[in-house]
């Protein structure tokens, strides 16, 4: 029986701007789908702990900012809680611990209006308050995946059960958030000299 003819492999693809089209369509101009995005408010209403602004930039290796990049974050509440049922304990109702934003098309600044995290316990491990970030951009075939703590939880950070396992101290800082008044603001370097650490998931 004959073999049937190979075909050529197709274009890859990368996110694209086609991420923002599916993911936030009201910020590309397509109101008739959602009345509001998902992720776009994490406080729904009078929410436990600390607000706080998370702003960043990424760059690339040539140490221009991404204009193009979508970034999503998972975190605790003031509490060290998750909202998921997994956790097994009660969340802050008024929190939903999950943020979606894209990058200013000018600036490529994103910023999240959010609750300071708890520290969060799991199987008998404290780890210092921080917010997991997932980001996609053109270019990026895999989003990559990182954490950002704040640089005001120095006794934490040091004995975070994560960041005292990176050898190269050197590297922690690039997942250190700087305060400023109330809000922290960090850097995130896809190439380079202070390339972020990124998770291999």
């Amino acid at each position: 029986m004959p073999y049937a003819p190979k075909l050529k492999e197709s274009a890859s693809q990368t996110a694209g701007p086609y991420v923002h089209i599916g993911c936030m369509p009201n910020t590309t101009g397509i109101h008739t789908i959602f009345d509001t995005d998902l992720g776009s408010t994490m406080i729904t209403g009078d929410a436990k702990g600390e607000r706080v602004n998370i702003e960043a930039v990424i760059f690339d290796g040539s140490g221009t900012p991404v204009k193009d990049a979508m970034v999503e974050i998972w975190q605790a509440d003031a509490n060290g809680v998750f909202p998921s049922p997994e956790d097994g304990r009660e969340a802050d109702p008024h929190f939903t611990g999950f943020g979606r934003q894209h990058a200013d098309h000018d600036t490529g600044v994103f910023k999240f209006e959010t609750i300071k995290p708890g520290a969060v316990s799991v199987d008998g491990k404290t780890y210092a308050p921080h917010v997991l970030m997932w980001i996609a951009a053109r270019g990026i075939n895999l989003a990559l995946a990182t954490r950002v703590y704040f640089d005001d939880e120095t006794d934490a950070n040091e004995a975070d059960p994560f960041l005292s396992r990176i050898e190269l101290k050197s590297r922690v800082p690039t997942l250190i958030a700087k305060r400023d008044g109330n809000t922290y603001r960090h850097e995130i370097h896809l190439q380079g000299p202070d390339e972020t650490i990124f998770f291999d998931l």
